[in-house]
């Protein structure tokens, strides 16, 4: 953890302070005119934030602050930089409160750091579109339980939304969404990591998402959100837990574990969903749309599907198009599935069949497809398919998967301490892959794939393996 001390300005008064809850990428250097500053009171607060520039750093001293209504703390006009941000942030993480209808509201503002709160309101916190390098950092978003009231809205380009704890949530709403300005634009180049999703427990069907990342209306903004290394635990409130309705993003690194909701690219193109863990729970991975690229992913212990290509109510969405069409399903094309392996899952590899525009010209290669129920490959129709290189295993029949695309055959995993089946030594799987061009250059495990790949998301290896399933002590207000 960086420590770093500031010696506040002449016109602030001498005093010397220690900030640990801000982490790297806040102040490579030391900052420079207003420096540093305590402050007790709401008044105080935003009186500190009106004079701050470039590198202040406004420390809220300890305990409980009810924001009066209609008077939240404004951050407008603040120019912080991406080197020097203008940092607030908690005497000690977790140990300011704020209550009330509202608490900060950004308006104008760039390069501003919150860090350390514990927020309890009872609105929207939002960072609106004409903000930037918006960071949110070691925080607690527990807001009001009211039915509909999304928590958390990112509009602001470059925002950044790291090891907080979004918790407790038994009503219709999401607890962190990312759109952008009008109607159809994503806030670009939003980055979303190590934070913990957890005890979402609406009851309904639709509209409970962890994370909402656009909306049909935005479907073909491309956003380039990377959002990863997150955990998810008990994120019962929908189906879908990583909601992805944009373009162009990355969803990798993740861990969904005990969860109804799983990854669903629902609306948008050229998404890349690589080497995320779907542990024990009810959905994995479900595709719609253009272009995708999902790699390396491990998916075991499901009760429901592991991997659904969807069919669509469209063949493509495209500007102009009705509201209506535009809800619709777009039949996933050109989508590549490889390296995945997927294990003991209710429904291993399936396509749908209550939409009538089928999926076309996807590759699906070098998969480990494991399992006892049904078929381990059950599609619906399809068009133009390219299948090469799948190991299937189990009792599961091998379902509607193209003769001499597949060799069935043990692929002999061995189950580690952190209970991930790997490739053992003598695997057939090893360096069987058939795709003439890498898709991946690393396995899920963060080892190098080499130029004879293994199939499955495991690459056999020796090496100390870097990524693993995460859990409480990797994400959150406590992370590293």
């Amino acid at each position: 953890m960086d420590r770093r001390r500031f010696l506040s300005g002449a016109t602030l008064g001498a005093a010397l302070i220690t900030v640990p809850w801000v982490t790297a990428g806040t102040a490579s250097a030391k900052p420079k005119g207003l420096c540093a500053l305590n402050v007790s009171s709401l008044t105080e607060l935003q009186k500190a934030i009106n004079q701050a520039g470039p590198g202040a750093v406004i420390t809220v001293n300890n305990g409980t602050y009810t924001v009066p209504t209609g008077q939240p703390i404004s951050i407008k006009g603040r120019r912080g930089t991406k080197d020097q941000p203008i940092t607030i942030v908690a005497q000690t993480g977790g140990g300011v409160t704020l209550n009330g209808e509202q608490s900060f509201v950004f308006d104008d503002s760039t390069g501003v750091t919150i860090s350390g709160f514990n927020f309890r309101q009872s609105t929207t916190l939002e960072v609106p579109a004409n903000c930037s390098r918006i960071r949110l950092t070691r925080n607690d978003f527990q807001l009001a339980d009211i039915t509909g009231l999304d928590w958390v809205m990112i509009r602001a380009d470059y925002s950044k939304v790291d090891r907080n704890h979004f918790h407790h949530k038994t009503t219709l709403g999401v607890m962190l969404c990312i759109e952008g300005a009008d109607d159809d634009k994503m806030a670009v180049g939003v980055h979303v990591l190590r934070n913990y999703f957890s005890d979402h427990t609406f009851a309904g069907d639709n509209g409970g998402e962890p994370i909402r990342l656009g909306l049909s209306p935005r479907a073909l903004s491309t956003a380039g959100a990377t959002v990863e290394y997150n955990l998810f635990e008990r994120a019962n409130g929908d189906p879908e837990a990583i909601s992805v309705k944009s373009s162009g993003n990355f969803i990798r690194n993740n861990t969904i574990r005990n969860s109804l909701g799983g990854i669903v690219l629902r609306h948008g193109n050229k998404t890349v969903v690589e080497s995320n863990f779907i542990l024990g729970g009810k959905e994995g991975i479900r595709i719609y749309g253009n272009d995708h690229k999902i790699v390396n992913n491990y998916i075991a212990g499901l009760s429901s599907n592991a991997l659904v290509v969807g069919s669509g109510s469209v063949r493509d969405h495209f500007p102009g198009e009705s509201k209506e069409s535009r809800r619709g399903n777009d039949a996933a094309d050109r989508v590549l599935i490889a390296h995945n392996t997927l294990l003991n899952n209710s429904s291993t590899l399936s396509g749908e069949t209550k939409r009538t525009i089928e999926p076309r010209d996807c590759t699906i290669s070098d998969n480990l497809f494991v399992g006892g129920n049904g078929d381990l490959v059950a599609m619906s129709t399809t068009g133009n398919f390219t299948w090469s290189g799948n190991i299937l295993w189990g009792s599961g029949g091998d379902g509607n998967i193209p003769a001499g695309t597949f060799r069935r055959v043990d692929p002999k995993l061995v189950q580690g301490t952190d209970g991930v089946s790997r490739l053992a030594a003598g695997s057939p799987a090893i360096d069987a892959a058939t795709l003439s061009t890498a898709p991946v250059t690393l396995d899920i495990d963060g080892q190098a794939r080499g130029s004879l790949r293994d199939v499955g998301a495991d690459e056999y290896s020796t090496a100390a393996i870097a990524n693993r399933p995460l859990t409480t002590a990797d994400v959150g207000p406590g992370a590293p």
